[in-house]
């Protein structure tokens, strides 16, 4: 669910930031107001002028049922799951604070360059410019206290800071899109299946080590050389693992005996990862999907994952190639 949320002072160009991430992302831009509209549909016209007016009303129940807080989180959520967007204000930082493939970022200026920057959008006086400012910041922190119980400026609860008071928005969106990056990869290493994760760095390609030839000493303690071979590959990447761990009984008889029963291949200790190959007869691929359609029904908390032919062979050939170069 990868997000970003922009927390930003009035004047801060959190705004600009914002709409020049969404744009360069191609992502959805949702501001308070576009949650309102699209995650609560039921809302009466009178709900959603309390909910833009009063940060308390978000605790009130909506027709769902759940509060309208817990219902915008609900459907933000499931959208987020198919669109990524920006998310910019509404407390979105402390709605998606557990979620670690979001990225929160807060902006802020000096006093001086935010007071400068209101004057000259709204062609106001310094005088009225520092009202403005000052019933902004005053909203913002309601809000955050009265729906979350939260300081809004506590700077521990965002990945990035950003002071604009120098920084252009270019420079700001070059620093959020840099953490970004780094954020999708370190989640990408931590939550992925290894093999995918080979399978994408051997399509990158250069410097990708060869694997060694095997030996038939090598290749002995597995049932075929394909699972040696990719042993090996594992070994290369500093991944720790073990050879058929555990057997998962699947089936019993009517004495309690145990008639079937399934041993994955591979246990990729770091990850909690079990594996198991399909290489060797692509036949068999209905009964070990079935039998793996079994073991998560009986076993929901084991993580074992099918790698296929296709994406074995796929890894061998690129490292094999990168070898050539």
């Amino acid at each position: 669910m990868p997000a970003l949320t922009i927390s930003r002072q009035m004047g801060s160009l959190g705004d600009e930031i914002a709409a020049a991430l969404a744009d360069r992302l191609g992502w959805d831009l949702i501001d308070r107001n576009d949650a309102i509209d699209r995650f609560l549909g039921d809302a009466s016209p009178a709900d959603r002028h309390l909910l833009r007016e009063s940060s308390k009303h978000y605790l009130a129940l909506s027709p769902s049922g759940l509060t309208f807080l817990e219902s915008i989180e609900q459907n933000l959520r499931a959208f987020l799951a198919s669109h990524p967007a920006v998310l910019v204000g509404f407390g979105t930082r402390c709605l998606l604070a557990g979620d670690r493939d979001v990225v929160h970022v807060r902006v802020v200026a000096s006093r001086a360059a935010r007071a400068a920057r209101v004057r000259q959008r709204y062609r106001v006086s310094a005088e009225e410019a520092e009202r403005l400012l000052d019933a902004s910041d005053r909203r913002q922190r309601r809000f955050a206290a009265a729906v979350y119980g939260e300081e809004l400026s506590d700077p521990a609860g965002f990945d990035l800071t950003l002071g604009t008071t120098r920084l252009s928005v270019e420079e700001g969106v070059a620093a959020v899109l840099s953490v970004l990056e780094k954020r999708r990869a370190r989640v990408a290493a931590e939550t992925e299946l290894p093999l995918e994760a080979l399978v994408r760095a051997a399509n990158g390609g250069r410097g990708a080590p060869t694997p060694a030839a095997v030996s038939p000493e090598d290749a002995s303690p597995f049932k075929h050389p394909s699972e040696a071979e990719f042993a090996r590959i594992l070994d290369m990447y500093g991944i720790e693992w073990t050879y058929e761990p555990r057997t998962f009984p699947l089936e019993w008889d009517d004495q309690g005996r145990v008639v079937q029963a399934f041993s994955p291949d591979f246990h990729l200790t770091r990850f909690g990862t079990y594996i198991e190959l399909t290489t060797m007869d692509q036949r068999h691929v209905t009964e070990k999907n079935r039998k793996l359609k079994r073991l998560r029904e009986l076993y929901p908390d084991i993580d074992v994952r099918i790698v296929y032919r296709k994406d074995f062979r796929s890894l061998l050939e690129r490292f094999r190639a990168a070898g050539t170069r």
